[in-house]
Formats: structure tokens, sequence, C-alpha cells
């Protein structure tokens, strides 16, 4: 950026229905992965900022957990946590996967996107294995429902259609000084990120054999001399009959899990990485204030 450009600076709220790509949206328009990826549904709980920087502007990406009917604890601390994410932004994104919709999940929020005062741009992920005629027609029912000032076509997985997205985000950005410094991609600390990507490892490798309700949670993060880092994780599971299942036989589920996440680290830290892991047994984490605060939700009654 050379010094006679003014700086912009906003806020993005990206939200959807569970599954419809919000994270990886979030990691294309970044440039690299600042939030975790999975195909189980509600994989995102934390507000996970990303900084997107295009030419003069720097756009703060808050990627919201899905918005869906809270029954939980956690799940009420998660729907909290996306339409906090969505408040005072300069616009808000409404990510939708045309293919399964989830139209249960996706039309109440469509519904309480109506009436508000931020400018709304709707748009419809997964592009590249959609049909061209059902994906303009849902474009158009829900551009009647909600006034989204544009409706963008594009392909978070492998990028299609993102460039013109950002670009359109930055001219949208008010002037303002940059919040973040220039090689910043995130306001996650290192151990929380270090803790969501063990967490996606866990949902990558164990699919449907692991319920949604385990939790990785960070106990120590250590700069070691030598220039390595030493990170040590709880991964807490509600059942003692998951435990076998997290483990694998002889311990190779979990040293594989860990294996995968170690790898990962490195390239993200760049720098050598020790990674621990144990698994407990906690009925009760999911009504853990302390858990809450560890992967950076609210307390919600």
């Amino acid at each position: 950026m050379s010094e006679s450009e003014t700086q912009k600076c906003g806020l993005v709220a990206v939200i959807g229905a569970p599954n419809a790509g919000k994270s990886t949206l979030v990691n294309q328009l970044v440039g690299q992965k600042v939030a975790i990826t999975s195909a189980k549904a509600q994989t995102t709980r934390a507000r996970l900022l990303g900084i997107a920087l295009q030419d003069n502007v720097q756009m703060i990406l808050v990627d919201t957990p899905g918005i869906f009917e809270p029954k939980r604890r956690l799940d009420r601390a998660m729907v909290s946590a996306a339409w906090e994410g969505a408040v005072e932004a300069d616009a808000v994104l409404l990510v939708v996967d045309p293919i399964k919709q989830r139209r249960h999940e996706l039309m109440p929020l469509v519904e309480q996107l109506k009436d508000r005062k931020e400018r709304k741009i709707l748009v419809l992920n997964k592009v590249d294995v959609s049909k061209k005629e059902p994906l303009l027609e849902l474009a158009q029912e829900l551009t009647q429902l909600a006034d989204f000032s544009e409706v963008f076509f594009v392909s978070a997985l492998t990028g299609d259609g993102v460039p013109e997205l950002k670009e359109h985000l930055a001219a949208m950005m008010p002037e303002g000084p940059w919040h973040y410094p220039e090689d910043q991609v995130s306001d996650a600390s290192e151990r929380l990120l270090a803790a969501e990507v063990t967490r996606e490892q866990l949902y990558q490798q164990l699919h449907d054999e692991l319920p949604y309700d385990a939790a990785v949670r960070p106990e120590s993060y250590t700069q070691r001399k030598d220039g390595s880092v030493e990170i040590h994780q709880q991964v807490v599971i509600a059942r003692d009959s998951q435990k076998p299942i997290v483990l694998g036989k002889g311990g190779s589920r979990i040293k594989s899990i860990g294996e995968a996440a170690r790898k990962e680290l490195i390239e993200m830290l760049g720098q050598k990485v020790h990674l621990f892991l144990h698994v407990k047994v906690d009925e009760k984490w999911a009504d853990n204030r302390e858990v809450y605060e560890e992967i950076g939700l609210d307390w919600v009654k």
C-alpha cells in the first residue's frame, strides 16, 4: 500500500445455516486458513476473525457460527455469538448452500435479516456443482424476501467468483485506520487456533463415530529455547463409550489425529511443534463456564 492511499477498514459478518461453507469462504477471502472446516454441521464455535486485505482496505471478517434452532447451552452460546457478530457490521454476507439449502434454518434467518439496517449481500455457494436454473430461481426468491443489495455466485472450495466478491466488499468499507498489522490474518490466539486445528482433525478422522459434543481444551502453549513450541491439549468427550473410538486400537487413532494436527500446525506457525494430546471423559463439560471461555464463547444461560 502506498503512503498516499487513504486507509479503509470495515467489519463483514459472515452468517448462514450450518454447513453452508462460511469458514471455507472466509479462508478464501483471507488467502490462507484461519477457520476450521468440516463436513460435520456446526463445527464453527468461536467468533474467529479472518483479516483480509485488498490494496488499501482491511476487511475484518467475523466468521460466525451457523445459526440454527438452539436446544442446549452450547447451542445457545453459538447462536448468540452469530448474531453478535452481525451487529454494527458494514456488510452482512448470507452464505447459502443452494443444494442442501436447509430451508428450515435458512428461511427464519432470511426473515430476521429482512429488517436489519446493515447492507446485505447474498452469496450462493457451490456453483461448481449446482445447476444454473434452480440457482437463479433461488437468488430471485431470497432477494425478494430480504432486499439483498447484491448477489454473488461463488465456489468457496475452488475460489471461483471469490476475487469479485472481495473487490466488491473492499469498495464498501469506510475510511479509517487499519485495526491490525498488515501481516496479521486472525485475532485468534495461536493457542486457540491450535486447539481448533486438532478439533478439525477429530471430526475429519472420526466422521459420524464421534458426536458433535466433543471439545479440545488448550492446556499449555510454551515456546521452547530451541525455537520450537510445545502444546498440550485435552480432548474432552461426554461418555466413557466414546473413549475407545477416540483412542483407537493401541492408541493408533489419537496418534493419527495428533500427527495430522501437528503437521498442519508446523505449516501454520512456521516452527517445529511438539503436540501432546490426552483424552478426558466429562459428562457435563457442555455446562462448564471455563470451557466456554477457553473456546471463545460467551456463557449463555
